[in-house]
């Protein structure tokens, strides 16, 4: 029970005390919920653990203590797996996820640890007078945890892995936007060398450099895209054996020009727009102006179609199905001349949002293909879930077809399985002709690569259409 007590005196003619009076006050459900709101002020609803106002506030006071010299650590943990917990068994999962892993972590630190949900499947900790050895050895235990943890839900069990960036606060620099950017990066470098790892953040670090060199094309993608400065090349799908129908297709690709004037190849700005979330409005640039030039194929006659590569980013955008079909109606052209491309690994990290794009599209008339097969750790489970009509043979593979036995099992093996499931199949990277011959004696359908023509402008007077 809280009771607040006030007292005041009672006072004569002459100013002389002659008694009090004693007010009391029975407080415990209004301080309840005073301590409700701070409680809620400073910490996650879903999870209870400090939320991120809460940590960059005692990552502050650390950052700004008299003892700066003292060693600090920031581990910034990333969940690999979520997405596809989330997506294929939904948002109540998700929620029984984070709630699971949070008392999980709880169990590997020291009581003056710092652990906060940072937003989404992020976590963070802040490890006060820790050496940068013993972090590590934390991070490391954090990882194997989650590493051996299983996640059940119905009848479906899930491995989750994390990725660690770990940052010794003396290195970072001396504020929140620079410890935040070092831990941000370091865990997009233990991403990068696989995921399930902890990378250690150290001053010159070649793949955070590499990082900070995608940071600096942001915003070059987005000024190009502001002035136009994008083109469309067209890379010929040619038939290898006899028997495929007449009309040209082939993939649409994209190219940025600078500002010189020159023609920038994708590898140089498409890692940026993947990292920083552009690929959703390189994506709706694509597909507007692909459909725009299909228009144009009534007016010079002839069968196209055109393969549009479709990122992750884009099949999970809540609106982005909306913006196709409605480009779709808008231009009139015929969904049978679209082929949209798929890679194995953004369908299945997206899988509720690749199921919709799909079964709606193909309801329209467009086909579908799963890029880079063979890539994904689970190519061949998912592939009875997803409704697509081609498969396209990871050129890894193909390029080995004519030295490498392994290779070329691999490319038979998902030719026939294709073939089991009434698919198509499309064998990239077909540099040579050793490797088209090799390809017609398998039965592959299509080819692509350098053989068959390099990536060109796109040109519709210009196709083939034999």
């Amino acid at each position: 029970l809280n009771i607040d007590m006030s007292v005041a005196s009672i006072l004569d003619s002459d100013n002389a005390s002659i008694g009090v009076v004693l007010v009391l006050r029975e407080v415990t459900e209004e301080r309840k919920i005073a301590q409700q709101l701070s409680n809620q002020a400073t910490h996650d609803t879903l999870t209870g653990l400090a939320n991120r106002l809460e940590f960059e506030r005692r990552l502050s006071h650390l950052l700004g203590s008299a003892n700066s010299h003292a060693p600090h650590a920031l581990l910034y943990l990333d969940l690999d797996q979520f997405k596809v917990v989330n997506d294929t068994c939904g948002h109540a999962a998700g929620d029984h996820l984070l709630r699971q892993i949070s008392a999980l972590l709880r169990t590997k630190l020291r009581a003056r640890d710092t652990l906060a949900r940072l937003g989404g499947d992020e976590f963070g900790v802040l490890l006060e007078h820790c050496p940068v050895l013993e972090a590590k050895r934390i991070a490391n235990s954090l990882r194997e945890l989650l590493q051996g943890f299983r996640f059940g839900w119905s009848d479906r069990s899930f491995t989750i892995g994390v990725s660690i960036g770990l940052v010794p606060l003396m290195l970072a620099g001396e504020t929140l936007a620079g410890v935040f950017s070092a831990a941000d990066s370091s865990c997009y470098a233990a991403k990068e060398k696989g995921r399930n790892r902890v990378h250690v953040y150290q001053a010159g670090d070649s793949m955070l450099a590499a990082r900070d060199g995608e940071m600096r094309w942001m915003p070059r993608i987005q000024q190009a895209l502001a002035d136009e400065r994008f083109r469309l090349y067209y890379q010929p799908i040619l038939a290898v054996g006899s028997g495929a129908p007449a009309g040209a297709r082939g993939e649409i690709l994209i190219r940025m020009v600078d500002e010189a004037g020159g023609i920038v190849p994708p590898g140089a700005f498409l890692p940026a727009a993947e990292r920083y979330g552009l690929m959703l409005a390189l994506d709706r640039w694509v597909v507007r102006k692909s459909l725009e030039a299909l228009s144009a194929t009534s007016t010079i006659g002839g069968n196209v179609t055109f393969a549009i590569n479709i990122s992750g980013q884009s099949l999970g955008a809540s609106d982005f199905l909306d913006f196709v079909t409605e480009q779709i109606a808008a231009t009139r052209v015929a969904p049978s001349k679209l082929c949209f491309e798929i890679t194995e690994t953004s369908a299945v990290s997206e899988l509720a949002h690749a199921l919709r794009f799909i079964d709606t599209l193909k309801g329209l008339g467009c086909r579908f293909a799963l890029d880079d097969f063979g890539t994904g750790v689970s190519s061949f489970s998912y592939l009875k879930t997803l409704p697509v009509d081609y498969l396209k043979i990871y050129g890894g593979f193909v390029t080995g077809l004519v030295g490498s036995d392994v290779d070329q099992a691999m490319v038979e093996a998902v030719h026939h399985i294709g073939h089991m499931m009434k698919l198509e199949t499309i064998a990239e990277w077909v540099e040579s002709r050793a490797i088209l011959l090799k390809l017609r004696q398998i039965g592959v359908n299509y080819g692509q690569g350098y053989a068959l023509g390099h990536p060109r402008p796109l040109d519709l007077h210009q196709m083939r259409f034999d």
